[in-house]
């Protein structure tokens, strides 16, 4: 018996979904980006060097270093950046598209209203960050505040597409076990959530490679590290943190602390897998319903974890790199489908 009915699905789905594939876009462009050292390929916003487009001719770039005098004209790093804004840009319209298609619909049973307006606020305080990306010249707290508020996007979009897909899910029967794994479920989102954020501080600190080995860092178990500094959210706005700031110490105080979150994540996780795997819903004849999302969380949990070994044993490969920024994406999106399944909901 399918744990599911199909039911006619609500008007703008497709629209949702394929917002949703452009946001997985924009997010590996914007790992692309920063892996490249491109995040100040253009040094003013929304256009590059006061163009629409990267200036190349030998007068466009004249005129370009006129203008910007300390951001000499990197074409090769300009483009990479423009682009990211051009999908960027794109994304704002399907999504303002979303907001039209709700309000037009708002009074269709299960239409949802406040969330396309949620997220096109989101991807409005999303352009502004991007702005201050450039303008306050790769401050680390800004540049992780928007790489989560990419991933908090994505996420509010995935979860769009699954209350407009037209697929009711059936209730899960109570039972004692439920409640735990709606808790459980829910708290992985933090955990990962958490983790992802640790990603984000090391992408913007440049610490990715300040543990070259593994499982010792330098060829120590616990190095020397400075997590005062590390974690130093009051730096200075002024100076360009391209290529960062830090101390040596306090980028392995970084370092460190994503891979202890990540043998965090893992056990979180691995618990949430194992109760979800072993749970039974009386309603489906016995069967585990949860099974297939519950599987896919270990899928990409397994994913995730080759990839970010991938990087220290090779050196952080750009293609590894970006696709470990991509995991990370994918993983958040699976323990979200594993909790909307868990949080059924009649309308």
């Amino acid at each position: 018996m399918s744990p599911y009915e199909s039911i006619e699905r609500k008007p703008g789905y497709w629209l949702c979904l394929l917002a949703t594939l452009l946001a997985v876009v924009v997010v590996v462009l914007g790992a692309y980006t920063r892996l490249v050292h491109a995040g100040l390929g253009c040094p003013d916003w929304p256009g590059c060097y006061g163009f629409l487009t990267v200036p190349e001719t030998a007068a466009e770039i004249q005129l370009a270093e006129s203008l910007y005098p300390d951001a000499p004209v990197e074409v090769e790093k300009g483009w990479p950046e423009m682009i990211h804004r051009y999908v960027a840009g794109s994304l704002v319209l399907l999504v303002l598209g979303l907001v039209i298609n709700a309000v037009r619909n708002r009074h269709n049973p299960g239409q949802p209203l406040f969330h396309p307006i949620f997220i096109f606020g989101l991807i409005l305080l999303q352009a502004a960050f991007g702005m201050w990306t450039v303008t306050l010249k790769l401050w680390p707290q800004v540049v992780t505040a928007h790489l989560l508020g990419g991933f908090a996007t994505l996420s509010l979009l995935f979860l769009l597409t699954l209350r407009l897909s037209g697929k009711r899910w059936k209730p899960l029967t109570r039972s004692r076990g439920l409640g735990r794994l709606r808790l459980l479920a829910g708290m992985a989102v933090v955990v990962v959530v958490m983790q992802i954020s640790l990603g984000g501080w090391i992408s913007s600190n440049y610490a990715a490679l300040a543990c070259p080995d593994l499982p010792l860092c330098q060829g120590k178990v616990w190095p020397e590290m400075d997590f005062d500094e590390g974690f130093d959210i009051t730096q200075a706005i002024g100076p360009n943190y391209l290529g960062g700031q830090l101390d040596g110490e306090a980028r392995v105080a970084i370092h460190m602390a994503h891979r202890i979150g990540a043998v965090i994540t893992t056990l979180f996780l691995l618990w949430l897998i194992m109760a979800s795997l072993k749970y039974v819903d009386g309603s489906v004849s016995g069967r585990n319903p949860i099974k297939g999302a519950a599987l896919a969380v270990l899928f990409m949990l397994l994913v995730q974890l080759a990839l970010g070994l991938a990087n220290v044993y090779f050196y952080l490969p750009l293609q590894v790199a970006v696709a470990h920024n991509l995991g990370g994406a994918l993983l958040l999106l699976s323990v979200i489908g594993l909790n909307y399944r868990l949080a059924w909901r009649t309308s």
